[in-house]
């Protein structure tokens, strides 16, 4: 089970990214809110990361009408190995890159 902060980051990033595809598609927080049948000021507390909490079937509501969806995969919790790290660093060196 993931702690709270990780849970209040994660809903962080989905504000942030459904403020980012509405102003894509050229919704105002009204239009985006009646699609997804949610109030405006939940929306606005999502986007601007003042969402305490937000169930399942809101989010999903709001990603849907803005095609978008959710996915779930492992996170990555270990260091990276020092293979990892040297290809990482012969790939920054091959595209130019300094550290």
């Amino acid at each position: 089970m993931p702690n709270i902060i990780g849970i209040v980051l994660d809903l962080i990033l989905i504000g942030t990214r459904v403020a980012q595809g509405r102003r894509e598609l050229n919704l105002s927080q009204a239009a985006l809110s009646r699609k997804a049948g949610i109030s405006r000021a939940t929306l606005d507390a999502l986007e601007n990361g003042r969402a305490g909490e937000m169930g399942y079937s809101k989010v999903s509501r709001l990603l849907a009408a803005l095609g978008l969806e959710l996915t779930i995969q492992v996170a990555r919790s270990q260091r990276p190995t020092l293979d990892e790290l040297l290809r990482e660093e012969q790939d920054d060196e091959s595209l130019g890159r300094r550290r």
